[in-house]
């Protein structure tokens, strides 16, 4: 169990892990492993769990003929590493990430609103 939201860990594949991101898209899931197989991390990702629903309204037959077809989720992952140290917000707040080309991960960066990180502004001016 966790001591807040910001450092959660689970066991992934039989391996204790920190939790990244939970319910991440597969593009979102190449990102990260790249990134953080590039800084030394052993990165575990097993598919989320189907999101808990309630049971479907009963709908007359004409309403049933006019709804669309079902919604069908995409597809989510969730992605740890098994450093069970590992917190994604001290990491990148304490410049402890850099990218393949040799800067600090930034939070734009992270967030992927940026395709390069650009480390020299600060955070805070």
């Amino acid at each position: 169990m966790a001591i807040n939201k910001n450092h959660e860990f689970e066991e992934l594949d039989g391996v204790k892990c920190a939790i990244v991101e939970k319910n991440v898209n597969p593009a979102r899931v190449e990102f990260l492993k790249k990134l953080l197989e590039y800084n030394q991390f052993t990165v575990v990702v097993v598919p989320s769990p189907p999101p808990k629903a309630a049971a479907a309204p009963v709908l007359s037959e004409t309403e049933a003929e006019q709804t669309a077809l079902p919604i069908i989720p995409a597809e989510t992952f969730t992605v740890g590493v098994s450093d069970s140290t590992f917190n994604p917000i001290n990491a990148i707040f304490g410049r402890l990430l850099h990218t393949p080309d040799g800067h600090v991960v930034t939070l734009s960066y992270w967030q992927q609103k940026e395709l390069v990180s650009h480390d020299e502004i600060p955070y805070f001016e």
